[in-house]
């Protein structure tokens, strides 16, 4: 459970901390799930990166590549990576699934790069 002010009661998160149903997605549960991830404060940049990963993956149905995130939302090339370091993330505050097929790589646990698995 997500401590939060949802209007719908305390949304649940699975076992890696993604949201069981997108649908209980709010910005209220994006802060307390920020929270759970070790971030205290969402800033608008922030959100925007939020916002774009959400519409993206309604549309698509996909995890986007983080350069179009940036770019699209007019943003730093890494800014996926400079506000939230893993791009997981940013994925798990904006109450998407667990990428399937898709996970992140690190060397210097600044930057990351999303790779294809299994």
């Amino acid at each position: 459970m997500v401590e939060t002010k949802h209007s719908k009661g305390k949304p649940e998160v699975d076992a890696e901390g993604f949201l069981a149903n997108p649908e209980d997605w709010d910005e209220s549960v994006a802060h307390a799930l920020a929270k759970r991830e070790g971030i205290t404060r969402l800033t608008e940049d922030m959100m925007e990166v939020i916002r774009f990963m959400r519409t993206y993956y309604k549309k698509f149905n996909a995890f986007p590549i983080l350069n179009y995130v940036c770019k699209n939302i007019q943003q730093p090339k890494d800014c996926v990576s400079e506000e939230f370091i893993n791009p997981e993330k940013a994925w798990k505050i904006a109450g998407l699934p667990k990428p399937s097929g898709v996970h992140f790589v690190s060397v210097d646990k600044k930057h990351y790069i999303m790779e294809g698995c299994c």
